[in-house]
């Protein structure tokens, strides 16, 4: 903190400090609100979802002023008395209809919700100092996105066609975006190699060509099936038969559920996971 804002702040404390009879009511009555800068929290939500074997993201087209006509992350400020996690829970519900909560377990029906990070560095809003949390969410069948209010249109994006993960081609996102849906696809990726998380993107019953090329699309690499499959049924509480099958080109496929588990161990690598392992 500078010295002005430390003088600022030394001032605001001073001049509101009840006596020692005072109560915490007459504290915050005359506490100066006005002595510190105005802060601003959004929630913004990242939604994956995989859409014809890609990975992809929903985007809303900005209404108005900045980064107008500009593609961005669903998302919105906070109310005042309203939890950030709500936030998120809430702008979701209006983009896309689904239902998910923060603290619903792994695997809820429609797909899963978790907080990201935050973000806060200034000037990554032209209008005031805005911190946001951030979200990512993993649908599977995601239904039409519907612009909110302050958005002229929403649509999904294929993520291999915006310019994030280093690449410098492609359509380019409002605010830090690009930053924040970089952090979002790595995170999921992550977690795909030690969770089973990947059910969350397909809907039940699955095959496991289905569950494989999820994997597929989101890490953007090829997956050997004989190993896939081996190491999705060796995992107990992966997947569960249903004892009933799929017609395909070739012989019928067993179709499967979700399980109980939730962690794998040893986990599923990709490719480039496994070298960096060899070479250390």
């Amino acid at each position: 903190m500078t010295g002005t804002g430390r003088a600022r702040s030394k001032a605001a404390v001073t001049s509101a400090a009840p006596s020692d009879t005072g109560t915490e009511a007459e504290f915050l009555a005359a506490y100066d609100r006005s002595a510190y800068p105005p802060v601003a929290v959004t929630a913004d939500i990242v939604v994956l979802t995989v859409r014809n074997g890609r990975l992809a993201v929903l985007l809303v087209e900005r209404a108005g002023h900045p980064f107008q006509g500009c593609w961005a992350l669903p998302g919105g400020f906070v109310d005042e008395h309203e939890d950030v996690d709500d936030t998120a829970s809430r702008e979701l519900r209006e983009e896309t209809g689904l239902e998910l909560s923060v603290a619903a377990a792994a695997g809820q029906r429609g797909g899963h919700l978790e907080q990201l990070r935050t973000y806060g560095a200034p000037g990554r809003d032209p209008r005031l100092h805005v911190i946001s949390v951030a979200y990512v969410a993993m649908v599977a069948d995601a239904p039409a996105p519907a612009a909110g209010s302050d958005a002229a249109r929403a649509r999904y994006w294929l993520v291999e066609d915006l310019a994030v993960l280093g690449s410098r081609t492609g359509a380019t996102l409002a605010f830090d975006h690009a930053a924040i849906l970089g952090d979002a696809v790595e995170r999921v990726r992550a977690k795909l190699e030690y969770s089973t998380l990947a059910t969350a993107f397909v809907e039940q019953p699955f095959t496991l060509g289905e569950l494989r090329r999820v994997y597929e699309a989101v890490w953007g690499e090829p997956v050997h099936e004989a190993n896939f499959r081996r190491k999705v049924l060796s995992t107990p509480g992966f997947v569960e038969p249903t004892g009933s099958t799929a017609a395909t080109d070739g012989r019928p496929a067993q179709l499967y559920r979700r399980g109980d588990a939730t962690v794998l161990h040893p986990p599923l690598l990709r490719s480039h996971a496994m070298a960096d392992r060899r070479d250390r």
